[in-house]
């Protein structure tokens, strides 16, 4: 037997002893997390598990429909909520490498009205402030329409702001998010939905987007929020509503929100693992780069006043014991999603269910967070 035929029996042989030991840490992971389900009376779960950029796990637990009894399956498509900032952060990325945009702009003259904090008219707010959600900028108001914040549009404008100044301090924000969006097309001059699809989900190969009609609704996941008056889950149709009629008489940089940059990205788990998997790498992934490693140590740094935010992606110390996460977690019309990775170690998960019944503490929730543990005790440690 000739050297190249042993070495690529040697590589087999160590290929099956991972699988098989894989398929045996598997096991003890799937009873836990099927009683976690049982605990928190979870309708659906998804989960993957990256190491060193590959996923070395994905399962589909639950059911998709509770009406139509259709079990869950990888390639289903849940809207994400806010981890969906992080895709319109990484665009903005994009653009300020390329030298269309400064993170340190005037953010009025970008999305192009007067934006200032009326208690501290002299500080600008600037892009970084906005992605960062240390603005000032509140969504007492709503954040489904720039009028509300526009001086020209609403006479109550001013209750669009905190009595902090811009840069020192934080309170979470959805309409930075949905002006952020507006400022990629402004300054792009492609409409939201499609300039995600062009530079960063075609490029990356994977599956997803914001505009309901150019996804296939037969994978839509549906969610279920808990009511608890009732103490049932009742189906929120909402969360994939097409919004056709609006897109139709669409006006980019003014009708973004229409497709909620700030939480309207759906996407399947294990496409949203590769994406992940992208922002682990320092913004590389096998076919590229999406953005440089400098942009990319931008969005994960805590930026100073944003309780440990930074460009749409956050550290956390409080998923698994003793380790130090990067990125975002959402919930929105009874969905819980998780995305969180160790950028050192080179591991991450996805964990993303359809419906639960549990209180975040602090913006996390406790089933996602122990389903994260029993992942990453059982597969990773």
């Amino acid at each position: 037997m000739n050297r190249i035929s042993i070495c690529t029996l040697a590589s087999i042989i160590l290929f099956s002893i991972a699988a098989q030991k894989l398929a045996a840490q598997s096991k003890p992971v799937e009873k836990e997390l099927q009683e976690l389900m049982l605990k928190f009376q979870a309708i659906g779960l998804n989960v993957a598990v990256v190491k060193s950029g590959k996923i070395i796990y994905q399962h589909a637990f639950g059911l998709k429909s509770r009406e139509a009894g259709t079990s869950l399956a990888m390639n289903n498509l849940f809207r994400i909520a806010s981890i969906s900032k992080s895709f319109s952060a990484t665009a903005i990325m994009q653009l300020v490498e390329s030298g269309k945009v400064s993170l340190d702009a005037d953010f009025g003259e970008l999305i192009g009205f007067r934006l200032r904090n009326p208690k501290f008219p002299q500080t600008p707010i600037t892009l970084r402030m906005v992605l960062s959600h240390t603005s000032s900028i509140n969504d007492s108001q709503g954040y489904f329409n720039f009028d509300i914040i526009n001086p020209e549009k609403n006479p109550d404008w001013e209750n669009c702001y905190d009595a902090y100044e811009p840069g020192k301090g934080y309170a979470y924000c959805n309409l930075n998010f949905n002006m952020a969006g507006a400022v990629i097309e402004k300054v792009s001059g492609e409409r939201f939905d499609r300039y995600i699809q062009n530079h960063i989900l075609s490029p990356l190969q994977i599956k997803g987007g914001y505009n309901i009609d150019s996804l296939d609704k037969n994978l839509f996941t549906t969610l279920y929020e808990f009511d608890s008056v009732s103490r049932k889950f009742l189906a929120a149709p909402a969360a994939y509503n097409p919004r056709t009629e609006e897109i139709s008489t669409y006006i980019q940089g003014y009708n973004t929100p229409v497709f909620s940059p700030t939480g309207g990205m759906k996407i399947s788990v294990p496409d949203l693992a590769a994406y992940m998997a992208m922002h682990m790498n320092k913004g590389k992934y096998p076919g590229g780069i999406i953005i440089s490693p400098e942009s990319e140590k931008i969005m994960q740094t805590e930026v100073p006043f944003s309780d440990h935010y930074g460009l749409a992606l956050m550290t956390r110390r409080d998923v698994i014991p003793g380790k130090v996460l990067k990125g975002h977690t959402g919930s929105a019309y009874g969905l819980y999603s998780m995305m969180m990775f160790q950028p050192e170690e080179q591991f991450g998960i996805v964990a993303v269910t359809n419906g639960c019944n549990v209180d975040e503490v602090d913006g996390l929730n406790p089933f996602l967070q122990q389903v994260a543990w029993s992942l990453y005790r059982n597969l990773l440690e």
